[in-house]
């Protein structure tokens, strides 16, 4: 029986019990009180006892609680770092690619502008052999000009010598 059962069970002995005619009294089975008192005693130890128990247990519940939410939080925070660490190698890889990219970019431009000089520098080398070769043509071509009609004048002064 539990203690709510024996109160109630206490309580009907009282309603049963009857009045001492002109008082407040009543008579009651004082053996059958006595035995409810007992049953309380015996039954308050054990609900107490019992009491005690669930509130070490809800104790340590709350305590595995914390415990696994101080685990979670724990994790939560490391992931976080490494979340953190992990952008922050993006974030360095992305800045040396954008420098290496910078660069290749730099020497690209130093190698199309060498070759730029370079072609600029043949041409005008070949600008001025060809001019130089041109006009040595020229000279060869005025002398040797300059020798026919020499010679063509003098074959003419000599059909009109005659």
């Amino acid at each position: 029986m539990n203690m709510d059962e024996i109160l109630d069970l206490m309580d009907g002995l009282l309603d049963k019990s009857t009045s001492v005619p002109f008082s407040n009294k009543r008579v009651i089975d004082c053996e059958q009180m006595r035995e409810y008192v007992d049953t309380i005693r015996m039954n308050y130890q054990k609900e107490v006892k019992l009491a005690r128990e669930t509130a070490k247990e809800k104790d340590r519940i709350i305590d595995e609680a914390n415990k696994i939410a101080e685990d979670i939080i724990k994790q939560a925070e490391e992931r976080a770092l490494t979340i953190a660490s992990e952008e922050e190698v993006v974030k360095k890889a992305g800045e040396i690619a954008n420098e290496q990219l910078k660069n290749a970019k730099q020497q690209a431009d130093a190698i199309i502008a060498d070759a730029i000089a370079k072609d600029q520098s043949i041409k005008a080398a070949l600008a001025a052999k060809l001019d130089k070769a041109l006009s040595d043509a020229e000279r060869v071509l005025t002398r040797n000009l300059n020798e026919v009609s020499a010679t063509k004048d003098a074959v003419l002064n000599l059909g009109s010598a005659e």
